[in-house]
């Protein structure tokens, strides 16, 4: 791949570079591929360095290579369109070329993009609280999701946070997937209820570390593995072992630091997908909440109504309005 403007500064806190990026890319790219290939794919592009203009691209962009493939998806409005899919990590070089720092992949496979293979679970630090507060929350969340059958693993989320991602069986859609999640949230909060939040509004979440259940919907995202992240030190979102989790500095993991850390060590996701569990177990979960009076929560502000959805009003406002 030609690469232009190589010397251009995308981190200047570091002075990491465009080049640096690609041969960062290059550098991960099995374990790249092996974690975010074969999946629709949303690129962060920037018109400078992380500090200037950004967009999502998601579509095939013109001139793009015969070798970078799309296919079609369908997004929440019910329109379907083409996007992008990285199979070998020529294409997240080429992506680089075209000013990518970040790289959003589905949940699901480029095959079958209607049925998630993995159930992602984002812990959010809220302020008042940081990285070190969502570790013991990572290992409540694994051991809740043991006992409705599921594997975790865990990767920094290359800023304050946690992602946590389970293999799941082919079985159900996005809405089923959201509906595990929601109910895997409750009862952690029903065990952390001083540490754990499922507020949608932020005026409600407090101090606490907030399961963001939306990123389970369809066309959300969160960074890939071994995605770059635009944070001044260019963190990476970094596979990790639950044996490093407890002495694991986020901001060591870099595009500088990875590469090396993946010569010294296998990659802790290459086999992620070996054993994928159901999500049976969870959904029950789901119905007994629903019996006790918990319902839907509410859906990102672009989505379309959903039904059983409660109004989407923050609480304050909702009580001004009264």
């Amino acid at each position: 791949m030609r690469l232009t403007s190589p010397s251009r500064v995308l981190w200047p806190e570091p002075g990491f570079t465009k080049l640096d990026l690609a041969n960062y890319i290059v550098a991960i790219g099995d374990a790249f591929v092996t974690a975010n290939g074969d999946r629709p794919i949303s690129l962060q592009r920037f018109a400078g360095n992380i500090d200037g203009d950004q967009f999502f691209s998601k579509n095939p962009p013109k001139g793009t290579p015969d070798f970078v493939r799309s296919v079609m998806v369908t997004y929440p409005s019910g329109r379907t369109h083409p996007q992008l899919v990285i199979d070998e990590p020529a294409a997240a070089v080429w992506a680089v070329q075209m000013n990518t720092i970040v790289f959003h992949p589905w949940p699901a496979r480029a095959e079958d993009s209607d049925h998630p293979d993995e159930l992602r679970i984002d812990l959010d630090p809220q302020p008042g609280t940081d990285f070190d507060d969502a570790i013991p929350v990572a290992f409540e969340m694994r051991a809740v999701l043991a006992e409705a059958g599921l594997t975790t693993f865990i990767k920094t989320s290359g800023n304050r946070g946690l992602h946590l991602a389970a293999p799941i069986e082919l079985t159900h859609e996005f809405l089923d997937v959201r509906h595990a999640v929601i109910a895997a949230a409750r009862e952690l909060e029903r065990r952390m209820p001083d540490q754990v939040t499922t507020s949608w509004w932020k005026e409600e979440r407090g101090a606490r570390i907030f399961v963001d259940f939306n990123q389970a919907n369809r066309d959300r995202t969160m960074a890939g593995a071994y995605s770059p992240r635009a944070v001044p030190h260019a963190s990476v979102s970094c596979p990790i072992g639950w044996d490093e989790l407890e002495n694991i500095n986020p901001r060591e993991l870099t595009i500088a630091t990875v590469p090396d850390r993946l010569q010294k060590m296998s990659d802790p996701w290459a086999k992620l997908h070996a054993h994928p569990g159901s999500i049976g177990d969870l959904l029950l979960w789901w119905e007994r909440d629903l019996e006790d009076g918990l319902g839907e929560l509410p859906f990102p502000p672009d989505f379309p109504k959903m039904p059983g959805e409660p109004p989407r009003v923050q609480p304050s406002r909702a009580r001004a309005e009264k």
